[in-house]
């Protein structure tokens, strides 16, 4: 009965995910000018609740039968019925997954998590079902118990799945490795990048912004067509919608850079992680301000005031006469 309505709530779950399909489709609009492809995400969510609904429900009627117990009816063509469900879960779960890793779809990924959750549920029914007929164990029960516990951990790992992407995740290491690819492809002029974001409204609906250096003896002219050919390669390879702003560097000074390399080798003595950007200086009469932002990754073991304390105290020591005027940004990568 509980392998029957799990079934049941299958038909409903293709339902959603049909929906969710054609809805996550339509073009943007006056009110939502980024599209509608986060309603997949939703989909795969509801779907996600109906795999933890049937867990529970299935757990329920484990328990139920473990304390008043029943005979179970045995035939061949309840047998022949299950294999066979068994076989065309099997073929769903994998179609799904590959769909799934075809169109990055968290919904399919969702329905194919669930098909395999079937074939582990009516595998055990089957496995029950002869068991008992060949010794007369009743363990149908303890083994829907078990199968309504892989059950949940299916759904709450699925939910998590199709939530993340809701809420905002930062962008996997091979898509940053592609964006700075493409970036410093056009080296020289770029000399650098950083401040990259990465925003998801769907499959194949993303924002990218960053910040380019490009050295500051460079026309803006030039400078704003190097921009946007680095904005089209992009879009074109990445299909998503990008925005580059451009900042200038002097590489031709040459103390600017003995400073930003003393301070980079002094910034990886507090945290490895961290990168400096924006980096320029200030002379003036009785001291020179060394004027740069700091990226801090979070999960830093360091609060953001320690972290500049602890640069502003070593640069001290080591460049007497500079004073630091240091901004912090949180990593988005």
């Amino acid at each position: 009965m509980a392998d029957a309505f799990n079934n049941l709530s299958d038909a409903g779950s293709s339902i959603v995910t049909l929906i969710g399909f054609k809805l996550s489709g339509k073009k943007p609009d006056p009110q939502h000018p980024f599209g509608h492809g986060r309603l997949e995400y939703v989909s795969g969510f509801i779907i996600s609740v109906f795999i933890i609904v049937m867990g529970f429900e299935l757990a329920r009627n484990s328990i139920s039968s473990i304390r008043a117990p029943k005979s179970i009816a045995y035939s061949t063509l309840i047998v022949v019925i299950l294999a066979v469900s068994i076989c065309v879960k099997l073929y769903m779960a994998l179609y799904n997954t590959r769909l799934s890793k075809l169109f990055e779809s968290p919904t399919m990924k969702a329905t194919a998590t669930d098909s395999i959750s079937d074939v582990c549920a009516t595998s055990a029914v089957l496995i029950a079902l002869l068991i008992s007929h060949r010794y007369g164990w009743q363990l149908d029960s303890y083994m829907g118990l078990l199968v309504s516990l892989f059950i949940l951990y299916s759904g709450i790992s699925s939910a998590k799945d199709t939530l993340a992407p809701l809420l905002g995740t930062p962008p996997s290491r091979e898509l940053v490795g592609e964006i700075e690819a493409i970036v410093m492809s056009h080296k020289p002029p770029i000399a650098g990048m950083h401040d990259l974001v990465v925003h998801n409204y769907g499959p194949g609906r993303l924002m990218i912004s960053l910040h380019a250096e490009v050295p500051s003896d460079i026309g803006v002219f030039e400078a704003h067509c190097i921009i946007d050919d680095v904005e089209t390669e992009l879009e074109e390879k990445l299909n998503c919608a990008a925005v580059i702003h451009f900042d200038p560097v002097d590489t031709d000074d040459e103390e600017l850079m003995y400073l930003r390399s003393a301070v980079e080798e002094i910034v990886c003595g507090v945290d490895a992680r961290i990168t400096i950007h924006d980096f320029r200086y200030v002379p003036g009469p009785t001291h020179t301000n060394l004027v740069f932002d700091i990226v801090v990754p979070y999960g830093s073991t360091l609060c953001n005031e320690e972290i500049k304390r602890k640069i502003s105290d070593e640069v001290a020591k080591q460049l007497p006469n500079h004073n630091c005027v240091i901004k912090c940004d949180n990593s988005f990568i």
